[in-house]
């Protein structure tokens, strides 16, 4: 029986948030460039390859960044800028193939079955998509092409640049993982490659000797079901196998819409906290309204000086999508946390998603009302800019202060940039 082609695509852009930053500002292109959070609670959110040389990398404190590479170029980041160029990249995606799956601003997921016989085979395409990206983007993206997500995922980054003592090699930009090699290609990987594998894992699976995936592999399965469980037992030895059953799916559904804030000091005061939730609630809600969404459950979610976590969530009887509605849920979880201790970090999520519903007219008259003020405000936002309208609670010295997509997602920047 013929085996099945490479039909599975991962495309992952090389470097993206900080190869946009170099694009919008030619004088940074070979500078060690770091975009994350800027101040001492930061994180590193991506970086240059000539960054990658020192010993930089995505998720490091950036203290530690900051020491690893003196000279580094730090950015804030601009998520809007980032989305936008994300919104161009799945155009370019969906015009090879409708199932394309999205996991991130910078990657995805594509089944190229269907378009074999008009686009030829998986290495033609992926390299189809990197002549596109290049034209019309003028940035770089690697793609890895296998019978497979995982092996897929894993060949892409095989043909990453590659970072030397001697300084950054190009990468190869495709592989493609032929039927047949794939246990060839993938038991040599440090076994942490595999999804799943996470540091308590990594431990527990050590204690047997193994360090790479050909080692996990070599254990009888029930030696690692009884090491990890059934369930992730089983399913990290089928990976360890190169079985990866998994469909691309398009269009996942959010699970979540939420924005959380790392802060440059401790905030010990409810006041001044509550005024944060409300520029978080504005921001969620809007996006809510965005994407046609609502959601029924409501969560705050505190991180004390101590870097204990704590959440609380309130399920209500009908989806919210407004500011004003996840802010008064959001007030009254917030007022039952003791927050004496000091907040590190605040977040307001919604969850239990669903499409908005045309709400049933009732007695009462303050709900048409509410609905079109809120249609009013999108409308005066889309025109005038996000930061044209919102809650006077939000107004400050330096006017009106709201939330934006990925704001401090990487942590704060220093007290002078904010």
């Amino acid at each position: 029986m013929p085996r099945p082609e490479p039909s599975i695509l991962h495309v992952d852009m090389d470097a993206f948030y900080a190869a946009v930053e170099i694009l919008e500002d030619p004088s940074l292109a070979g500078k060690p460039v770091i975009v994350g959070g800027t101040g001492n609670r930061g994180v590193v959110a991506a970086c240059s390859y000539e960054a990658r040389v020192f010993g930089v990398h995505s998720a490091m404190p950036s203290v530690r960044a900051r020491r690893l590479c003196p000279k580094a170029v730090f950015l804030p980041g601009r998520f809007d800028r980032y989305s936008e160029y994300s919104r161009r990249l799945h155009e370019i995606l969906l015009s090879f193939t409708p199932l394309v799956e999205g996991i991130a601003l910078d990657e995805a997921f594509l089944d190229v079955g269907g378009a074999r016989r008009l686009l030829g085979p998986a290495e033609d395409v992926a390299a189809a998509i990197r002549t596109r990206i290049g034209d019309e983007l003028r940035l770089t993206a690697s793609v890895g092409a296998a019978t497979s997500k995982l092996i897929a995922k894993l060949a892409s980054e095989a043909a990453k640049p590659k970072v030397t003592k001697e300084g950054v090699r190009p990468g190869a930009g495709v592989r493609v993982v032929a039927p047949g090699d794939e246990l060839a290609f993938l038991h040599p990987h440090p076994v942490q490659a595999l999804w799943g594998v996470g540091p308590a894992t990594l431990k527990r699976l050590q204690r047997f000797g193994v360090r790479s995936v050909g080692d996990l592999a070599a254990l009888p399965e029930a030696t690692v079901v009884h090491a990890l469980g059934d369930a992730q037992g089983r399913h990290l030895h089928a990976l360890a196998w190169a079985r990866d059953e998994r469909a691309v799916e398009p269009d996942r559904a959010a699970k979540s819409i939420g924005h959380e804030e790392t802060y440059p000091h401790d905030h010990y005061e409810l006041d001044v906290l509550r005024r944060e939730a409300v520029r978080m609630g504005e921001s969620v809600g809007s996006r809510l309204r965005e994407l046609g969404l609502a959601g029924r459950t409501v969560t705050v979610k505190v991180k004390f000086a101590d870097f204990q976590l704590i959440t609380r969530s309130r399920t209500l009887s009908e989806p919210v999508d407004t500011g004003s509605a996840i802010n008064a849920v959001a007030h009254e979880l917030l007022d039952q946390v003791d927050v004496s201790p000091g907040v590190r970090l605040l977040g307001v999520s919604v969850s239990n998603l669903g499409q908005k519903q045309a709400q049933q007219l009732s007695l009462d008259d303050a709900v048409p009302l509410r609905d079109e003020a809120t249609r009013a405000v999108d409308e005066v936002r889309r025109r005038f800019g996000p930061d044209a309208v919102g809650p006077a609670a939000l107004v400050g010295d330096r006017g009106l202060r709201l939330k934006r997509r990925g704001d401090q997602q990487w942590g704060p920047g220093h007290d002078k940039q904010r």
